[in-house]
């Protein structure tokens, strides 16, 4: 084996997608690479000797914002007790500001952007010459009909225990200033039927769960209908072995003809995540977000009342312009459409992004080590935008994760932002944690909160949820959804 293709995942049930295109990829390589998944967290030291074990002459390493630090540490490691050891680099977070990076400077090549033609080629220059002159090299973008597709390369053991990611296209046409996308100039399809092809050689292996990435996958309807038409017809075949199909959605844009798609699929099937990001007109505006509001709540509300999707809806605190205000605004018009999750995302500075163009106008400051999360900006000071981080930890372990949906509404109340801002702040004063509170621990606070607002037989709303004595955890139906959304479903 010659060629070692690595990632550090954020989780084990995250398979690389990146590193399986490669792979696929290779072309005459193919034979001689391999590829060593690892998940943050794992020693390094481990990690350098499972390398090891491969004898590799090239090692690549597909480089995120969540795997950054570890990885720098790992290639430190690395070039220390195997120097021969030749290092590739990849990925968004060395596609950018790629010179002033530690981690590009212990590697010896770095390919930034597309990787799926010049990694192979700059692979194949280093073991037959000419060796390569240049460190950094601008990854290539072929046309979408000449990339291999790496469904195959799944193995058994990703179909049975691992997030499979898939895409339909690549790119995306918008130029949201806080998102990498807005330097793509438009969105790629790959061939229709040829994707198709993979998606039932998937299935017929046994995948069930599909997490599509594409950015945009309603932009195009045509094909957003003959994909979803796919898994429907899968459905109808054998509804008693479902699939269940994650898609990012554009939210201001959704059809009749859609609609009556999506209506068709039944519970525990079908996820959607939609990017609201904020309702300021004016926020928006500051990072050339282009949405139709009164259009999207209206199709975020359609589909809440209309359909069997499970709603994860995302927003983001310290954009240029967003005031807690503003934000708290925005959160209570959300919440009141009646999406399954919020996602409440704090603003990170991800590299190559517009959104730098802001520091000075709205006082942006970002912690400079990965994520690079806002840390305060004009509007909002440091110590009020550690209060939205935490109130966003407690939102997910309380309303997002589908143990608490009987007892989350009556938290909420009549002013959504403003309640579960004040029972994060208590929360906080009475655990000094945002991590590592044991679900037990947390219904017994939370309802000790309930009975200080005066809230009534608060033991009976938390064993309608499944906690205390009085009632066992309600059963999880049996769907092919991830047990989160699952939950949801029970409620």
């Amino acid at each position: 084996m010659t060629i070692l293709l690595s990632t550090l995942n954020a989780r084990y049930t995250h398979a690389s997608l990146g590193l399986r295109y490669l792979l696929a990829n290779m072309g005459e390589l193919k034979n001689e690479t391999r590829i060593q998944e690892f998940v943050i967290g794992a020693k390094t030291t481990e990690m350098v000797e499972r390398i090891l074990a491969y004898a590799p002459k090239i090692v690549g390493f597909g480089v995120y914002i969540w795997n950054v630090e570890e990885t720098t540490k790992l290639v430190a490691t690395l070039k220390r007790v195997a120097p021969h050891i030749v290092i590739m680099l990849g990925g968004p977070e060395v596609s950018h500001e790629t010179n002033e990076q530690q981690i590009v400077q212990l590697a010896d090549y770095v390919v930034t952007g597309w990787g799926d033609v010049t990694f192979p080629k700059l692979c194949g220059e280093i073991l037959r010459g000419p060796k390569p002159l240049m460190k950094i090299h601008a990854g290539v973008q072929p046309p979408m009909a000449d990339i291999a597709l790496p469904y195959s390369i799944y193995s058994d053991d990703d179909i049975a225990h691992r997030t499979l990611y898939v895409e339909a296209s690549r790119g995306c046409p918008f130029k949201c200033e806080f998102c990498l996308s807005a330097l793509d100039k438009t969105a790629w399809p790959f061939n229709i039927d040829t994707f198709l092809a993979e998606m039932e050689a998937l299935h017929a292996r046994g995948a069930r769960v599909f997490k599509f990435v594409d950015r945009t996958f309603n932009l195009n309807i045509k094909t957003s209908l003959k994909i979803m038409q796919f898994f429907l017809d899968k459905l109808a075949a054998d509804p008693e072995d479902p699939v269940y199909v994650h898609f990012e959605l554009v939210p201001d844009h959704l059809p009749d003809a859609l609609k009556e798609g999506i209506a068709k699929f039944p519970p525990g099937a079908l996820q959607f995540e939609i990017g609201i990001q904020s309702f300021n007109p004016t926020v928006q505006a500051n990072i050339s977000r282009k949405q139709d509001n009164d259009k999207a709540a209206a199709n975020i509300r359609w589909l809440c009342e209309h359909s069997h999707v499970h709603m994860h809806v995302d927003l983001i605190a310290g954009l240029p312009g967003e005031t807690v205000e503003s934000f708290a605004e925005g959160f209570d018009k959300l919440w009141a459409l009646g999406p399954h999750e919020i996602q409440f995302g704090i603003l990170k500075r991800l590299r190559g992004t517009p959104i730098i163009r802001h520091t000075e106008a709205f006082g942006l400051v970002f912690d400079p080590h990965p994520p690079y999360t806002i840390l305060a900006n004009r509007d909002i000071d440091f110590l009020t935008m550690q209060r939205l981080v935490r109130f966003a930890r407690y939102w997910d372990l309380v309303a997002n994760s589908g143990r608490f949906t009987h007892v989350t509404p009556v938290l909420l109340g009549t002013s959504p932002f403003a309640n579960f801002m004040a029972f994060a702040d208590w929360l906080y004063a009475n655990t000094d944690a945002t991590h590592r509170i044991a679900l037990d621990r947390l219904a017994a606070l939370t309802g000790k909160y309930l009975r200080l607002q005066g809230v009534e037989d608060v033991d009976g709303l938390l064993a309608s949820d499944g906690h205390g004595v009085k009632q066992k955890t309600a059963p999880v139906p049996s769907v092919a959804a991830p047990q989160r959304q699952a939950r949801h479903l029970a409620a």
